[in-house]
């Protein structure tokens, strides 16, 4: 066994295929680091031993292996969270925050180390990294920060004769939260920063593809939260349903799929457990005749392809007036031709490859799918034999009803479809499952107007795409699922609310 590293894991020696389970046939003997559960405060392996391989999706290697955690482990995970939520519910608001603050600063002082983990471990961009999430993050936190001594409700009052009414808000209890593999370190802030703001405490489980940055955050707050407020363990799809339909937890939350979502929701209403869901989205993107082209399809093509369309708000589904369509579809098609992928430590590229060999088949098959009446205008293929790389696409010719217009792609695949008014835009885009994000693109501000209140979705952004603050909330309709996160409105969502009567001649 190799030496204990800086997050929790060791450098093992081991052989075999990158199996997604270790069960390893022989190879030529490699490194790879043993990354651990972190729960009550320590690191551990799995309570039956078992682990699973994870892959660097930039070389289609495995680099590392994770705990496949059961339920023995779940178990001991939300009984240390049970245990330490007394006194964490206890904690003043000011305490909290001095916490969450500490947290911040320390995720700025080890940033290399953070960015270094997401990018083995997602094949990002490192450059990106270290300037798109890691402010982000630490900024969230130092929101959430501020927002555990800033709880507002009903003031106190006499709604009966002779009685004082109050309302208290207090934290859930142990929360069971679940992240995705497309921003590992970023879906774990939203997550535990607003919980623990509240006074809650927290099981995590990152993606079983991407758990290397969270392990990572996982010994970062562990220097600073008391023991068993905040509990990462790792595991697959079966973990998560253990989690979810544990008794201890009172809330469940995840980001992930509609599938995962409507799992998730039926699994945690036979106890009636709150739910709080952030699933899927399908963006449209409404161009008008009167912006100028150039510049937005320059804004469009960097929020569609940016970490290779892996977002549910992405800008992967244009709808744009017939008048100027050509033109449009022209401009982005050069726009996408020029776009790069690559490998993580080439400054040149826009994004890094798809994240799983999973992923890169569901991008593949979207293409090898498509409708006769479809046309590739560029890309739509892998790139290169290593790792999972797609190169940007652009499919145009599309009918509202066609599979890719319906369907989360989750890839670098930007969709056109033409529209004749702004009666048929509004049918087109709302004519999905999804209800997350989209966007306007028009200098008629009247219109841009009409549009955000007609469009059926959680954000509408006008004449941009994909930007996010802290101190707005985060959160879509139907399919796209329930809750907010960011915002004053995500943090309330881990909080419950207590009527508290007193009379007054007592």
């Amino acid at each position: 066994m190799g030496g204990v590293s800086t997050y929790g894991h060791q450098v093992v020696r081991t052989s075999g295929p990158p199996n997604r389970h270790s069960t390893r046939q022989e190879k030529a003997v490699s490194e790879l680091r043993t990354l651990r559960n972190y729960i009550d405060g320590e690191f551990r392996d799995a309570a039956d031993g078992r682990t699973t391989d994870i892959v660097n999706p930039a070389t289609g290697e495995v680099y590392a292996t994770a705990p496949l955690s059961a339920a023995a482990d779940v178990d001991a995970a939300m009984a240390a969270a049970a245990a330490a939520f007394p006194a964490w519910r206890d904690t003043t608001p000011a305490e909290r925050q001095r916490a969450l603050l500490r947290i911040a600063d320390a995720i700025e002082a080890r940033a290399e180390e953070l960015i270094a983990a997401e990018s083995e471990n997602t094949g990002k961009p490192i450059g990106l990294t270290r300037t798109e999430e890691i402010p982000p993050m630490v900024d969230q936190i130092r929101f959430f920060a501020g927002a555990a001594r800033l709880l507002e409700g009903r003031s106190a009052g006499e709604y009966m004769e002779g009685m004082t009414s109050i309302v208290r808000r207090e934290p859930v209890g142990v929360c069971a939260q679940v992240a995705p593999w497309n921003y590992p370190m970023m879906m774990a802030v939203w997550k535990f920063a607003p919980a623990i703001a509240a006074g809650n405490t927290v099981v995590l489980k990152p993606s079983d593809t991407t758990p290397a940055s969270t392990v990572l955050l996982a010994e970062i707050l562990g220097g600073i939260l008391p023991k068993g407020v905040f509990n990462v363990i790792c595991g697959d799809r079966e973990t998560g349903r253990l989690m979810v339909e544990h008794p201890t937890p009172a809330m469940a939350s995840i980001t992930g799929s509609v599938r995962a979502g409507v799992q998730v929701a039926g699994s945690a209403a036979k106890d009636v457990k709150r739910v709080h869901l952030e699933l899927g989205g399908k963006a449209p993107v409404v161009v008008f005749e009167d912006v100028d082209i150039h510049k937005a399809v320059e804004d469009i093509a960097l929020a569609g392809f940016f970490n290779a369309g892996q977002d549910c708000t992405a800008a992967t589904r244009v709808l744009v007036h017939e008048s100027v369509h050509d033109e449009f579809v022209t401009a982005l098609t050069k726009a996408a031709a020029e776009t790069k992928t690559g490998l993580p430590d080439d400054d040149d590229v826009l994004y890094g490859p798809l994240n799983n060999a999973n992923q890169l088949a569901q991008v593949t098959g979207f293409i090898e799918r498509l409708p006769e009446h479809a046309r590739v205008e560029t890309g739509g293929a892998r790139v290169g034999d290593k790792g999972y790389f797609f190169a940007p696409t652009v499919v145009t010719g599309l009918r509202q009803d066609d599979e890719i217009v319906q369907n989360e792609v989750f890839g670098p695949v930007i969709t056109v479809q033409k529209f004749t008014d702004e009666e048929q835009a509004v049918e087109y885009a709302n004519g999905v499952e999804y209800a997350l994000a989209s966007s306007v693109w028009t200098k008629d501000h009247a219109r841009a107007m009409r549009m955000s209140k007609k469009l059926d979705f959680g954000c509408v952004w006008i004449n941009t795409h994909i930007p996010l603050v802290a101190e707005m909330p985060h959160g879509g309709f139907k399919k796209s699922g329930y809750g907010k996160d960011l915002s004053a409105y995500g943090f309330e969502d881990y909080t419950r609310v207590k009527h508290v009567m007193t009379s007054l001649d007592g």
